[in-house]
């Protein structure tokens, strides 16, 4: 819908505010404003004549408005706009970039106070100004104005630029410093779209109650996990890329071989069945993330009084968990508050650990693809490619031994055309290949890793990535004339690589703007909502504890909690030993960003400050 209410803050001679009218509809209104009285431009004609203009056409004009207090101009009945315009915003004389930025500042901050809540603010700059990539040439960024950072002090990310366009406003004459009759070089200029962001919230990790026959137990989600749990972005109702991915894989693959879907069990894992994961990867349960499962036998009522509406939505179902014999307790050990034991299970890093299920099943059928997905969990260090929480689908292929290697090649290659496919259908017309997907063999000799050499991301992802993995003996069940391939890939980076996005964390982002990207079942470029966002670098360095171990993924997994998952690299810096006291002291660099919020520097220096508390807590070392 277009919009219908606009307003133009700092016009010089009103000639923008003008041409402007002059391609609105009927229905749209537009109030043009001034800092200077009207007094103060009665004597210049071309003004009159623009006033004139404006009025004739219905046009509102006010005068002496301060575009850094719009709110007190501006009763709120009469606020809520669909557009705020700032052209070439200038303190005035020769204000340095300083001055500046604190004018943009404030005018953000000023904006955030009448914009309607999907409104956009229009700010145009001349060449280099913004500090943008989109700027040519790009100024220095401490030589720039920041625009980006200072927009996000009023809560608003960078949605679209474009080079300022005069022939589109036609009869637009720009003036200088309080309208003197100077204008300046517009060459080059762009026009910078905001939009709001989604608020930082202080988001808490909630306990998710699961009902096992008729008992009730409740586990407390781990901090880094929090708004990642429970998310259905496999349901049938989800129009999200991971499940398009997902059933173009599937409907692809069931061309080739008959299929056979199997619905995902819960992701949580009894400490007994540790064994299924280890048999696979013995590091793995150093990867995952462990919860305290509590038998609870209060009443779900109680419990849910005084939360909010939504509550119901965060409660987590499982439809079966046996849970090892130990963690119940003899009723005459009984807890309070209605916790009768506890068991320590862990979130699933992998769905992996359902092979052996799958292929012991009564209903297993050996030449058919028997297909798994569902979300996965891992502690892991911070890196544009690695994510704690993310989509697996699994294939489970059963066939005569005899027949191994011609069913295996052709999976393979059939695998491989699809992938190939996949991946080529967001180009641009014209335009080289830019991916490749490659099976490559690991010297075990009975697995494969899919790699994917793409430069979709840039010059600075120049390694392979590993979408997934091609595992010929996955299974320890011993099968007379019966031997087993699986397929397991990572859906959330190929959705990535398909669609060119290059934050996994958009996946993830609550914003409603994210999924309109995307139409059910169709794959076109994705074009995000927030460019360019600034980032912000900060070093720590803290003492080892000498009778601790220092567990470097814990410090990750706890960097990523803190920040909301703003940080998006931890660098190593240095190891320093003090001669005397020989105590060891390691020093990181930090950078924050983010993907869909409007992060500023007082956030992240608070988020710094927290985690030098929380890493003397948790990880037993001494900040320096």
């Amino acid at each position: 819908m277009a919009p219908r209410r606009l307003l133009l803050v700092g016009e010089g001679n009103f000639s923008f505010a003008v041409a402007l009218s002059e391609t609105l509809d009927p229905n749209t209104s537009l109030t043009a404003t001034c800092p200077q009285r009207s007094a103060d431009l009665a004597r210049d004609l071309v003004v009159r004549e623009n006033l004139q203009r404006l009025r004739e056409r219905g046009n509102e004009v006010r005068f002496g408005v301060d575009c850094t207090h719009l709110a007190d101009a501006f009763e709120p009945q009469d606020r809520e706009f669909d557009r705020i315009y700032f052209n070439f915003p200038h303190c005035g004389r020769k204000a340095g970039v300083a001055k500046n930025r604190e004018l943009l500042a404030k005018f953000f901050r000023s904006c955030a106070d009448v914009l309607a809540e999907d409104g956009e603010v229009h700010v145009a700059l001349c060449r280099g100004q913004g500090g943008t990539p989109a700027d040519k040439p790009m100024r220095e960024w401490h030589n720039s104005w920041q625009v980006v950072a200072m927009a996000a002090l009023g809560g608003f990310i960078l949605s679209d630029v474009h080079p300022f366009n005069c022939e589109a406003v036609p009869g637009y004459k720009c003036t200088g410093y309080r309208s003197q009759d100077k204008s300046f070089h517009i060459e080059g200029a762009l026009n910078h779209i905001f939009t709001r962001s989604l608020p930082f919230e202080s988001l808490q990790p909630r306990i998710s109650r699961i009902k096992l026959g008729d008992q009730w137990f409740s586990f407390l989600e781990p901090e880094v996990l929090v708004g990642k749990l429970n998310r259905g972005f496999l349901e049938a109702a989800s129009c999200h890329p991971i499940k398009t991915i997902n059933e173009k894989l599937i409907a692809e693959l069931g061309k080739a071989f008959p299929l056979k879907r199997l619905k995902c069990s819960s992701p949580l894992l009894p400490q007994g069945d540790a064994s299924v994961l280890t048999s696979h990867n013995p590091d793995i349960l150093s990867t995952a993330f462990w919860v305290s499962l509590h038998e609870d036998n209060s009443n779900f009522e109680s419990l849910t009084s005084g939360m909010t509406q939504d509550a119901e939505d965060f409660l987590v179902s499982f439809s079966a968990l046996s849970l090892p014999k130990s963690a119940r307790r003899d009723s005459r050990e009984e807890a309070h508050e209605g916790t009768y034991g506890q068991a320590k299970v862990c979130l699933r890093p992998s769905l992996l650990v359902h092979i052996q299920a799958v292929i012991q099943a009564p209903d297993f059928l050996p030449g058919s693809l028997h297909i798994l997905s569902g979300p996965v969990f891992q502690r892991c260090c911070i890196s544009p490619f690695t994510m704690p929480a993310f989509h697996e689908t699994l294939y489970i292929l059963g066939f005569n031994k005899n027949l191994k290697d011609s069913c295996l090649q052709s999976l393979l290659d059939h695998l491989k055309g699809i992938l190939d496919n996949l991946l080529t259908q967001t180009w641009l017309e014209g335009s080289e290949r830019s991916s490749s997907v490659e099976f490559v063999f690991q010297p075990t000799g009975e697995r494969y890793m899919i790699t994917v050499k793409s430069q979709n991301f840039g010059p600075d992802c120049i390694k392979d990535l590993i979408i997934g993995s091609v595992t010929t003996s996955a299974t320890s069940v011993v099968h007379k004339d019966q031997c087993f391939v699986c397929v397991c890939m990572n859906l959330d980076l190929l959705a990535m690589l398909v669609w060119g996005i290059s934050d996994w964390r958009m996946l993830w982002t609550s914003d409603n703007r994210f999924l309109k990207n995307f139409a059910p079942g169709k794959i076109e470029p994705f074009k995000s909502y927030s460019l360019y966002p600034p980032f912000y670098v900060h070093d720590i360095s803290f003492w080892l504890d000498e009778k601790k171990r220092f567990d470097e993924v814990e410090f990750h997994t706890l960097a990523r909690a803190v920040s909301q998952d703003t940080v998006i690299s931890i660098q190593f810096l240095s190891r320093f030993q003090h001669p005397k006291t020989e105590q060891v002291s390691l020093c990181y660099r930090l950078t924050y960003q983010t993907c869909d919020k409007a992060l500023t520097q007082q956030q992240v220096a608070s988020m710094q400050s927290q985690l030098r508390k929380e890493i003397q807590q948790r990880l037993h070392v001494t900040p320096r």
